[in-house]
């Protein structure tokens, strides 16, 4: 399909020979002498021209004052005016509109090319940014929440509802594995902020100085290898949304600069002088008890009131197994398309399965699980032989004969969970001795320090 491109022209040989021209040149060419006819064309014709190309003042009226009325109409449409003589005044305006470029007449053909062509590729970018933001709204809509659980019916109420304001934070809390993630981006992409970015971040997973740096940014030169300026996360997720996952893991003395670029909306990098003003709405995740943690003075009370604005509690899946067949269902379709299967019976025994496991891992187990099957069966019948399901549900997994650790690799444990638990198996057989644990797992006593600290283990 070629480009569509709108010539708004009252000079009929003017107009004519701009047709031609363009037309020549492979555009799809509409012409109007009339703001009237060219509103015809946009409202009822529905066209959606790439370029329109309009001499500023008409017959009928200004053309500023019909792009402003058809902004909403074409959106997606960049703006070149041509007028006979130049004014201050309409050049602003136009500028302030948003339009591509203002030229006088009489213009060179060569020149008029270009603008076309820059105004062309400069629209067809925002055609691709608006393609890739409805693509992710559709991936991300509220009924990617999947269950008709009273919990999952409340929890998709109370997304809906907050995607219709302009909420500043809160607080996701849910077990390893339930669904936060998800839940955040279902309320960005739905939410007034949706053409902004997406920022994430898990707090858990970086030392408290790299995390500061990439929360805040820095300029260059602020510390050893520090060579160039480098913008923060606050920055990158200017208009839209920042996600701090796990944010029960940071650093107190870093929550307190957390907490004051929360309230103010102002950051400054590592190493500068000015403060940047952001604009941004915060979502935290976490899977811990923060209150429990602001009674053990583990988190700061004022940065847990500041960002539990709303709360979000996402319940673990043993605790609304109705929404299992749902969420099966869905993730075998989805798994189906992912891989060029044809799943469609479950047998009865599947089901029984599945009901009568514990779901540690929570929906990150199950879809890992439902892949897996999908992935390996060979007709249409789940294959009930690679459910693989262990049979010890409560507890932590059974330690290996010998100098192992026996971890089930079946999606119940997320890599973190694998983590501590490795850690607290060799503190256990080594007496909380740091050093022998460290000699034992090939690391360095100060690393081991920082994981034990940051999995809130004990040791001597």
């Amino acid at each position: 399909m070629r480009d569509s491109l709108l010539i708004i022209e009252d000079e009929k040989l003017l107009g004519n020979e701009l047709a031609r021209h363009f037309s020549k040149q492979g555009w799809e060419i509409t012409l109007a002498s009339t703001l009237a006819e060219a509103g015809k064309c946009i409202q009822e014709q529905l066209i959606e021209p790439l370029v329109i190309l309009s001499d500023m003042n008409l017959p009928d009226g200004n053309a500023l004052d019909f792009m402003e009325s058809c902004k909403e109409a074409a959106n997606s449409t960049e703006w070149l005016f041509l007028t006979g003589y130049g004014s201050v005044a309409d050049s602003v305006r136009a500028v302030r509109l948003g339009a591509y470029d203002f030229i006088e007449k009489p213009c060179e053909l060569e020149r008029l090319d270009l603008l076309v062509e820059g105004a062309a590729r400069s629209a067809r970018a925002q055609r691709r940014l608006e393609n890739q933001i409805q693509e992710q709204n559709d991936k991300y809509s509220v009924h990617t929440l999947t269950g008709k659980s009273p919990a999952m019916c409340l929890l998709r109420d109370m997304v809906v509802q907050m995607s219709k304001v302009p909420f500043s934070s809160l607080i996701i809390t849910g077990e390893t594995g339930t669904g936060k993630g998800l839940v955040t981006r279902v309320l960005h992409y739905s939410g007034k902020r949706a053409k902004g970015p997406l920022v994430e971040i898990n707090c858990a997973a970086l030392p408290r100085e790299l995390l500061e740096s990439e929360l805040f940014g820095y300029e260059a030169g602020a510390f050893t290898g520090a060579k160039k300026r480098h913008r923060g996360l606050f920055e990158q997720a200017h208009t839209g949304t920042l996600f701090l996952d796990e944010i029960g893991e940071m650093d107190l003395e870093l929550q307190g600069k957390l907490l004051k670029a929360v309230e103010e909306l102002r950051v400054r990098r590592l190493g500068g002088e000015l403060e940047i003003d952001v604009d941004v709405q915060i979502i935290a995740a976490t899977n811990q008890d923060l209150q429990h943690e602001v009674g053990n003075g583990n988190f700061r009370q004022d940065l847990y009131h500041r960002l539990n604005v709303i709360n979000l509690h996402i319940p673990p899946l043993r605790e609304r197994l109705e929404d299992l067949q749902d969420l099966v269902l869905f993730f075998i379709a989805e798994n189906n398309a992912k891989f060029g299967k044809n799943i469609r019976t479950v047998p009865p025994s599947v089901w029984t399965k599945l009901q009568d496991y514990h779901w540690p891992g929570n929906i990150r187990e199950l879809r890992n699980i439902i892949e897996r099957c999908v992935l390996l069966a060979n007709g249409d019948v789940f294959p009930e032989q690679w459910l693989q399901l262990p049979s010890q549900v409560d507890g932590p997994p059974p330690v290996a004969p010998g100098n192992g650790v026996f971890l089930p690799l079946d999606g119940s444990l997320t890599l973190q969970d694998m983590e501590k638990y490795i850690i607290q198996e060799v503190l256990d057989r080594t007496g909380n001795n740091v050093t022998a644990a460290a000699r034992m797992l090939g690391t360095t006593r100060e690393t081991l320090r920082y994981r034990v600290q940051k999995h809130h283990l004990k040791c001597s």
